[in-house]
């Protein structure tokens, strides 16, 4: 299916900043003639670091849409990607939008009925994918799906000389395109003349929480708007180092390795794997790096349970100088004078800088955290250790970049201060809008979601804030997400939620109380973090399930909820809680691949302990469906301890 072709006049009045011919693939090509020799991207394959230049990048891109092209390929088509980031799979998504066609990437974990979902909303017949692996599931899917045409690959690993109809390798299309391009002298400037910066240049998608997900068309004016307008508030510089390890179907994934990339000439490192990233990373050793909340927590455990293993002198040095580090950056936060020169001195020599160039972030000047709240401990740890660590606020709509903290101005409850070329405004139902040309024009063939999401310019985020004295955002968590508790207390589930999370030990939480006399919780712990919590206290366990209804577990977890209650408003307290026996799971439809909550299912699905804590039971036998990693499903039965939050108002 082909979108209609992009009308100039209307784009020009809607985006009258815009010049046509200032496209992503224009500033490749600038690249490419301007810094031939530079290095655009670096790939970490079997061990080894393989390095493209600009001029590799845009030869790559060309050659692939001039391959694609013969295969049938048209303006208006959309072409799934799937996979990890791959060097590949970034030049074929360019060399689809090079043809003016749209890319649509895939979580590369994502099952096959949401990818035969996905098909058949967007009239795929088209898609490049990174390995085996995923063609499998694509030739699967196209038992259900003939329509789909054409599956290239990149890994030929397992599928070279074996190739199922309908599937080609990337350097087959790529070779199809150089032989092409000597045929026709004058075929590369005209691939390069086609695109214009009202193109749609990526199709991402909503999270689907409260339903199938939506269609979210970015054009090359909107994700260049958006990193411009990053790059004047001093967000991203020229040349930074990055590493592209966040998957391909997350926004800030494209805005990063892509969009910022190409205009700011960004050197992207790609890992060998995402189970090497962390090992690679101290290899790449980036400038700028981002990972979510989750990530920056995951990493601050490791480190705790690297100390916890380590000798006594080290650990001695870390339990002495992190909490004084940790104690003088929020006395600075809070504008305290900061005092203890040579302590301070001893503990970057001893500590903080072999622990940043432990974790290979030792050359990081720009650290950035989105998605959600972040523990205030974990921001707190990460800044003491030296890093600027900044929170920022921006949605899929908005090419992620509509807000974020200065370096000059940070503040633990706040997310910053809109960019340049952004306008921000709280309506009079405390809901946040924002207005500015990297705002998108509307949903993907669905124009009633658009009519509700855009209004006179406007973006409605859904997302409910409030502005401080000093114009700084705090985001309070969804509008729509405001309930009542059964005496009338209103809360928002997701904001109680990401403060339980700020524990380490806490990986997951559902807060539960709209209509009902108390709020509870389901928690799934974090199992490297409370299983190393465990070891150290002579808790045995043989698995997720059986670590997660110990006693000590409960009781260590029945402490973490004691203390968010302490600082939640009255009538808010977690009354009961319950230690789930598995994590939240994508595949069992309970989470997002982006991990927020579907409360519909969680509701439904575990309605039954939900009755059994408010009826104050203290246990439930409950059965919980768990699919496998090979998407066989199964079911896992326990006792299930219920308890109550000791202090709880």
């Amino acid at each position: 299916m082909q979108h209609d072709p992009v009308d100039i006049a209307a784009a020009q009045a809607l985006h009258p900043n815009w010049q046509p011919g200032d496209h992503i693939i224009a500033r490749l090509a600038r690249n490419a003639a301007e810094h031939p020799r530079d290095v655009a991207m670096r790939e970490r394959d079997r061990g080894i670091w393989q390095e493209y230049s600009w001029s590799d990048y845009l030869n790559a891109v060309i050659e692939f849409a001039a391959g694609l092209e013969t295969q049938g390929v048209k303006p208006g088509d959309v072409v799934l990607v799937i996979g990890d980031n791959r060097p590949n799979l970034y030049f074929g998504m360019l060399g689809v939008a090079t043809l003016r066609a749209i890319p649509s990437p895939a979580y590369a974990e994502a099952p096959t009925d949401e990818l035969a979902a996905q098909m058949e909303r967007e009239a795929i017949r088209f898609a490049i994918a990174e390995d085996q692996e995923q063609v499998d599931k694509l030739t699967e899917v196209r038992e259900r799906y003939p329509a789909l045409d054409l599956i290239i690959y990149d890994d030929p690993r397992g599928l070279a000389g074996n190739e199922p109809q309908g599937v080609v390798g990337f350097d087959t299309i790529r070779e199809a395109g150089r032989k092409r391009l000597a045929a026709e002298p004058g075929l590369a400037d005209d691939l390069l003349a086609r695109p214009s910066i009202h193109d749609i240049v990526v199709l991402m998608h909503s999270s689907g929480t409260t339903g199938a997900p939506k269609g979210i068309p970015l054009k090359h004016g909107h994700v260049l708007s958006g990193v411009r307008n990053a790059a004047a508030a001093g967000y991203f510089e020229q040349g930074e180092v990055h590493m592209a390890y966040l998957p391909m179907a997350w926004v800030g994934d494209f805005i990063f390795s892509i969009g910022a990339a190409i205009e700011l000439r960004f050197v992207v490192n790609i890992p060998e794997a995402q189970e090497t990233a962390m090992h690679d990373l101290r290899e790449m050793a980036p400038t700028l790096y981002f990972a979510s909340p989750r990530a920056w927590s995951a990493m601050l455990t490791r480190v705790q349970v690297g100390m916890a293993e380590t000798t006594g002198l080290k650990r001695r040095l870390y339990d002495y100088f992190m909490p004084r580090a940790m104690q003088a950056e929020r006395d600075r936060l809070d504008g305290k004078p900061v005092s203890g020169g040579i302590s301070r001195w001893l503990g970057e020599w001893l500590i903080c800088g072999p622990l940043r160039d432990r974790l290979g972030l030792g050359r990081v000047h720009r650290a950035y955290t989105a998605g959600e709240a972040i523990g205030e401990d974990v921001f707190l740890w990460f800044r003491a250790l030296g890093l600027n660590l900044r929170q920022f606020y921006g949605q899929t709509e908005n090419c992620a970049l509509a807000v974020a903290q200065k370096p000059e101005d940070i503040s633990l409850t706040t997310v910053g201060r809109p960019f340049p070329g952004v306008e921000m405004r709280i309506d009079e139902h405390g809901e946040i809008l924002l207005r500015g040309d990297n705002i998108f024009d509307g949903y993907f063939q669905n124009p009633k979601a658009s009519a509700e999401t855009l209004v006179d310019g406007w973006l409605h985020t859904g997302d409910a804030g409030q502005v401080e004295p000093d114009g700084q955002l705090v985001v309070l968590g969804r509008v729509s997400e405001v309930v009542e508790k059964a005496d009338g207390t209103r809360f928002i589930a997701t904001y109680i939620e990401n403060r339980l999370k700020f524990s380490p030990y806490i990986k997951d939480a559902a807060v539960i109380g709209q209509g009902r006399a108390m709020l509870t919780a389901i928690v799934c712990v974090d199992f490297q973090a409370v299983g190393q919590w465990a070891q150290e206290h002579g808790v045995a366990y043989t698995s997720y399930a059986e670590l997660s209804q110990q006693p000590q577990i409960y009781d260590l977890i029945g402490g973490q909820l004691a203390e968010v209650n302490a600082h939640l408003p009255h009538g808010l307290s977690v009354a009961r809680f319950v230690n789930l026996h598995k994590e939240f799971d994508p595949d069992d439809g309970e989470v997002t691949r982006t991990r927020k909550l579907k409360r519909n299912v969680i509701d439904d699905r575990y309605g039954p302990i939900i009755e059994a804590m408010n009826a104050g039971q203290e246990q439930i036998d409950f059965r919980a469906q768990i699919t496998y990693e090979n998407g066989q499903t199964g079911t896992l039965d326990r006792v299930l301890r219920l308890s109550d939050v000791k202090g709880a108002a």
